[in-house]
């Protein structure tokens, strides 16, 4: 997995390239910290083929952390990503922009 962040100001944009899985999940737990500063979160994920059940703990984590501020928004998931967030429910904790 590689991740690229992108900060504007109080938005900061998340690139997630490759798989985000039990491995690679706490590498990107690291990356955002504690999202100190960030009102708007964006997570792209156009280069993302795959999430597990412990990727998806650092989305949920992520959006408690962002549910006191402005946005957390998931972008350009692909049909094999959207059908993971669909069968867990993450459709509707998360702001997926399809």
């Amino acid at each position: 997995m590689t991740v690229t962040k992108t900060q504007e100001g109080t938005t900061l944009t998340v690139v997630i390239e490759g798989r985000l899985d039990a491995k690679s999940s706490p590498e990107l737990e690291e990356e955002l910290g504690e999202l100190e500063g960030v009102e708007d979160l964006i997570f792209d994920l156009k280069d993302t083929i795959y999430i597990s059940s412990a990727g998806l703990r650092v989305f949920l984590n992520a959006q408690k952390i962002m549910d006191d501020r402005e946005s957390m928004v998931v972008r350009n998931a692909n049909e094999d990503v959207l059908d993971i967030f669909k069968e867990t429910g993450f459709l509707k904790i998360l702001d997926v922009e399809v």
